[in-house]
């Protein structure tokens, strides 16, 4: 699995894209309505940003790994192995590993 993008959630979104934008040297660009709300960087792996909120992916660090078998496959993997799947989806799912931290899997071919 490829890491695809790396998201973080933000209480104050122009202060978070002012700093990962310097600290890494990318812009951040305002995601499309397909994309969902908040601003990401092109490439890969992509960096997003987005307003804090309460829903699984809106509190913590969230990094997203591409699969390329179809997302079912992926999530009954993710809870053979002792994860959790706290908000499954077609092109992309949120889930928590063994431990307790949450990540993503996106879809292989999924837009950014």
């Amino acid at each position: 699995m490829a890491l695809v993008l790396i998201e973080f959630p933000a209480d104050d979104a122009v202060r978070a894209r002012q700093f990962w934008s310097g600290l890494l040297g990318v812009g951040l660009e305002a995601r499309s309505a397909e994309q969902g709300d908040g601003w990401e960087s092109t490439g890969r792996p992509s960096l997003g940003i987005h307003a804090r909120g309460a829903g699984p992916g809106d509190t913590h660090s969230l990094p997203y790994f591409e699969v390329e078998q179809p997302m079912p496959d992926a999530l009954e993997r993710v809870e053979q192995l002792g994860g959790a799947v706290i908000h499954p989806g077609q092109q992309w799912a949120i889930c928590k590993d063994s431990e307790g931290n949450p990540f993503a899997l996106a879809l292989a071919g999924t837009p950014d």
